[in-house]
């Protein structure tokens, strides 16, 4: 995917994102936008996921994903709000012509979409989603109990458990797969397995342990791990992540750091969401000394006093603008520093 133009979807009143085609990075405050976009992205990824089909099961597709991703209570909710009413757009542009995308939806939208722009293709793979919180201690039951119930989770949970259950990929993909689950193994010092009742554990020397004894930042990492396994994150593909770094220790975001960019160099188009440093740094670290041919780009989110967004984008951090959360970060490391060093600072 190489672009999407939202005019008035949520906070975007009218912008035009552009996507590196290996690893991309949203980053900004709570509250500037930066899920939201994730999950536009993914939405549209996801209704055109499978065989392409006529207009009209299109137009289902997407409306059904789209209030199924963002759980809204009709979907005119997600036009940007004016004091009139309103219609928003979205259009997806690819290096493939033939998957390029486009649809738009008014305030007055309950559940439907009207297609601009049908694709001739299909992307033929489903894109895998890590939201914040780990999935696998509530895999068992869940796809089914998420089918038959109503329950006040987003789609992507959903969508992700079903990936979670496919079958361990076998033939010559093995040997790529192993090299990509060494580095997550080691760091959580064993292997994933899905048993016959759909429980997951994890398989050490001493004996397999049960999912939920796992603490939770190595269950994320599994997570990433069972998806590399059963194939849904190789060759071609796309991989979201929401804060994948949350709940995890410095030493094992720096494994996730180098899986993430191993699956951008596999052909994987990653796309993260993230106001960690820590994280952001170790990526910069990587991609300079052992990933420089990467093709990155970098979104930074800014709320404004209207309840908008400004965007700026670049191939660094160095063209995103100042992000407060990065910015309180360093502040503090100066004050610690200074504080050490036993020199005072006025208090603000």
């Amino acid at each position: 995917m190489k672009s999407l133009h939202l005019v008035n979807f949520t906070v975007f009143s009218d912008v035009e994102f552009r996507f590196g085609r290996n690893l991309n990075v949203f980053v900004g405050e709570n509250g500037s936008g930066k899920t939201h976009l994730l999950t536009a992205i993914y939405a549209g990824l996801a209704g055109n996921s499978r065989a392409v089909a006529g207009r009209v099961q299109l137009q289902q597709a997407i409306a059904a994903k789209l209030m199924g991703v963002f759980r809204p209570d009709s979907l005119g909710r997600l036009v940007h709000r004016t004091r009139s009413r309103s219609k928003c757009s979205a259009d997806y542009r690819f290096d493939q012509s033939g998957l390029d995308l486009a649809y738009s939806f008014s305030t007055l939208a309950e559940s439907e979409v009207s297609i601009r722009h049908s694709p001739t293709l299909s992307l033929g793979k489903a894109p895998a989603y890590l939201p914040t919180r780990e999935l696998l201690t509530i895999f068992p039951g869940f796809v089914s109990l998420y089918e038959t119930t109503y329950l006040s989770f987003e789609e992507t949970w959903r969508d992700t458990c079903i990936l979670l259950g496919a079958p361990l990929a076998r033939g010559p993909r093995e040997a790529t797969i192993k090299k990509l689950l060494l580095p997550l193994e080691e760091a959580m010092g064993g292997k994933v397995e899905l048993d016959g009742s759909g429980r997951f554990y994890l398989r050490r020397d001493a004996g397999k342990i049960e999912m939920h004894l796992v603490a939770e930042g190595l269950r994320k990492l599994a997570t990433l791990a069972r998806l590399i396994a059963t194939g849904s994150l190789l060759d071609q593909g796309y991989l979201f992540g929401d804060e994948p770094e949350a709940n995890l220790n410095p030493r094992i975001i720096k494994s996730l750091a180098k899986t993430i960019l191993q699956l951008a160099q596999g052909g994987i188009q990653v796309f993260l969401a993230t106001h960690s440093l820590f994280l952001l740094r170790e990526l910069h670290i990587l991609q300079s000394q052992h990933f420089q041919d990467l093709d990155s780009w970098c979104v930074g989110l800014h709320s404004d006093a209207e309840g908008g967004v400004t965007v700026e984008q670049g191939k660094s951090m160095d063209d995103i603008g100042s992000i407060v959360a990065l910015d309180e970060e360093l502040q503090q490391s100066d004050r610690y520093i200074d504080t050490e060093m036993g020199l005072s600072a006025p208090v603000s």
